[in-house]
């Protein structure tokens, strides 16, 4: 992995009662040894692998404010950091789910790309055998679990300061809340929507196809082959390149895929993230709620599943072998 650390600072936020967030700041900067930097390559991977909202720098964020500070030379990144971390102390400590942490600032470069790294780390205790088969208690760095992270794409931010995506950050598995005093500290706003744009792809595709005059097989396969290219996208994990899926489908008409998204005004990016969930719904129909679930490939519709929208019932013809065990068993009491 070509990952260059170029700087680490790490301080914490211990929680003494409900009232009291304590802070303690180090002196130093983290020294770069093996430790430190696998740490860092399994906390890069782990973030880039996981589904990411972007953002973008409000016009009065003071982080965004302090961090062209430092990259002016006007504040070095230890400083930089121990004041961030007292806004973000201040700012945690407003809500009444606040917990401490090991708040941490990375500034690496990956591949090409600079980035700053901004992560609140929860420790975990675990236990250890050492050498003589005696057992202690440990804690480490719960890296895998980590949700209050946000990663500023520098090169972008300076490069292309119009970008509404060189902010990434998690949303977080406890709800909103932590999403908003995080995104607080940033100062920051969500930018681009990557599910809205997978949503005006699929979107588009139906209305490309229906203005064809397409049959249902041939919509289907162009919607299959549609697929195909985003989820070979989403597995190198790249991004959606609307010119380049354009260009590996067959025009159903005069125009090409690209040229009907732009006259009828879809508001597309020219690149954009691929979202797992959206695409699905290109080749697979699935829903849940009342204590059923259902999840069919969209070409049964049709062919052994028929939907009757007047009293809004399906039906299904040939259910699955270990389905159909289960029914036999269970209706025959057995």
């Amino acid at each position: 992995m070509s990952l260059d650390i170029h700087q680490i600072a790490l301080h914490q936020l211990i929680k003494r009662d409900e009232q009291t967030l304590e802070l303690v700041l180090r002196e130093s900067l983290l020294p770069e040894t093996a430790a430190v930097s696998e740490m860092m390559a399994e906390l890069h991977r782990v973030y880039s692998a996981k589904n990411k909202a972007y953002g973008l720098f409000n016009d009065d964020s003071e982080l965004a404010e302090a961090l062209k500070h430092h990259r002016q030379g006007q504040d070095d990144f230890l400083a930089f950091s121990r004041a961030a971390t007292g806004r973000l102390r201040d700012e945690l400590a407003k809500y009444p789910f606040a917990e401490g942490g090991i708040v941490l600032f990375a500034h690496y470069r990956y591949l090409a790309v600079e980035y700053l790294l901004v992560a609140v780390l929860s420790s975990q205790q675990s236990m250890r055998v050492n050498d003589e088969l005696d057992i202690s208690a440990t804690q480490y760095l719960d890296l895998h679990h980590a949700d209050i992270v946000a990663r500023i794409d520098l090169t972008e931010w300076e490069t292309l300061p119009t970008s509404t995506r060189y902010l990434t950050f998690l949303r977080g598995r406890v709800g909103r809340k932590v999403a908003d005093f995080f995104m607080d500290f940033l100062g920051a706003s969500v930018g681009l929507d990557t599910k809205a744009q997978n949503k005006g792809l699929l979107q588009a595709v139906e209305d490309y196809c229906a203005e064809s005059g397409a049959d249902k097989q041939e919509r289907q396969q162009y919607r299959q082959q549609v697929y195909s290219y985003c989820n070979e996208q989403l597995q190198a994990g790249e991004e959606i390149a609307l010119a380049e899926l354009s260009s590996e489908l067959a025009p159903l008409g005069e125009k090409s895929l690209e040229a009907f998204t732009r006259d009828q005004g879809y508001a597309l990016e020219e690149h954009f993230p691929a979202d797992r969930s959206t695409l699905r719904q290109l080749t697979k129909f699935a829903g849940s709620g009342g204590g059923l679930t259902l999840n069919f490939d969209a070409l049964l519709l049709g062919e052994r599943i028929f939907w009757d929208p007047a009293t809004d019932t399906l039906t299904i013809k040939g259910t699955p072998p270990n389905l159909r065990d289960q029914l036999q068993r269970r209706t025959s009491g057995k």
